[in-house]
């Protein structure tokens, strides 16, 4: 038996797989699970496409930007939603 290379009118087939969403998943949960300085233990991470939605709760907004930096620098994120929300009250209001 003879193995050709594939071809299609005369040019090599271009395999087209569909992004690993489930791996984009897993390799920005795991990135943001070493990330020094963030809890993301009650971070979701949800891939649909190469758009991250994270989601849950942090104890600090310096925790919400660092989690979202994190994100976008995974190869493969093309956009982060963030909806992760702080756990620290902050005041904006001072009293009299």
């Amino acid at each position: 038996m003879v193995f050709k290379e594939r071809m299609f009118y005369g040019h090599e087939v271009e395999e087209d797989f569909p992004p690993q969403h489930d791996d984009l998943e897993t390799h920005v949960a795991n990135f943001l699970a070493s990330v020094g300085g963030l809890d993301a233990s009650d971070i979701t991470v949800v891939a649909k496409g190469n758009v991250i939605l994270l989601s849950g709760m942090v104890q600090t907004p310096e925790e919400v930007d660092r989690a979202q930096e994190a994100a976008e620098s995974v190869p493969g994120v093309d956009e982060v939603i963030n909806r992760i929300v702080s756990s620290e009250f902050r005041s904006t209001s001072e009293s009299s």
